[in-house]
């Protein structure tokens, strides 16, 4: 309860500014309560507050801006900095070997799977620097995650109002595999639709052939 006060007080004095400022630190690795906080701005647009679009927008650049600073800061500093200067941005040698792990399992859509993953989202952004992840695949995957995610804990604030609390404590619990199963089903469909297309496309040919023949 302390620290929803503390957030509400935050945004009582500034405003969407709390949710942009707050995500981009939170992505160079300061403590924020990220999570938390969109899931409680979520519930002051419930509330008639805050505009919900501008609130995706907000978060959405918060996010991805403070994982292209990271990125970059991996990218041009590489692995010698971090592990000298990486205490002050809170990057223990713990974390990065912890990371390093998951990218090892993962490849690349650690990226976008680690937004939900607590001591891992906000170290990605410097790995795929300091491994010299193309700029275009990193922004993929780290773009496409930042939208889903803000849009995803703003979204239980709106849709669940009073009771968004009990809602966010669930998922927090069971985020990463209720993600991956999201992932798989998304993944399921796709390759439904893909191969039905093609199925059509060839009952299509078939059927063009078959009338050519019978003109003849």
């Amino acid at each position: 309860m302390e620290m929803l006060n503390w957030i509400q007080e935050l945004f009582g004095k500034y405003g969407y500014n709390v949710l942009f400022f707050g995500l981009l630190l939170e992505f160079i690795a300061l403590p924020f309560p990220g999570e938390t906080t969109m899931a409680f701005a979520g519930y002051l647009s419930y509330t008639g507050r805050l505009d919900f679009m501008i609130l995706i927008i907000v978060a959405f650049f918060g996010t991805t801006i403070g994982m292209t600073i990271t990125y970059f800061i991996g990218l041009k500093a590489g692995m010698p900095f971090i592990q000298r200067y990486g205490r002050w941005f809170l990057f223990s040698p713990a974390k990065l070997e912890k990371t390093q792990r998951w990218f090892e399992r993962y490849g690349s859509g650690l990226i976008t799977i680690g937004y939900f993953i607590p001591g891992v989202r906000h170290f990605t952004g410097y790995f795929s620097g300091i491994i010299a992840l193309p700029f275009r695949k990193f922004a993929l995957y780290a773009y496409g995650g930042a939208l889903f995610w803000v849009i995803l804990f703003l979204g239980i604030g709106r849709l669940f109002g009073p009771q968004w609390t009990a809602v966010f404590h669930l998922f927090e619990a069971y985020a990463p595999w209720i993600v991956l199963a999201a992932v798989l089903l998304a993944a399921m469909i796709l390759v439904y639709r893909f191969r039905f297309s093609r199925r059509v496309k060839t009952l299509s040919i078939v059927g063009t052939v078959k009338e050519s023949s019978e003109e003849r």
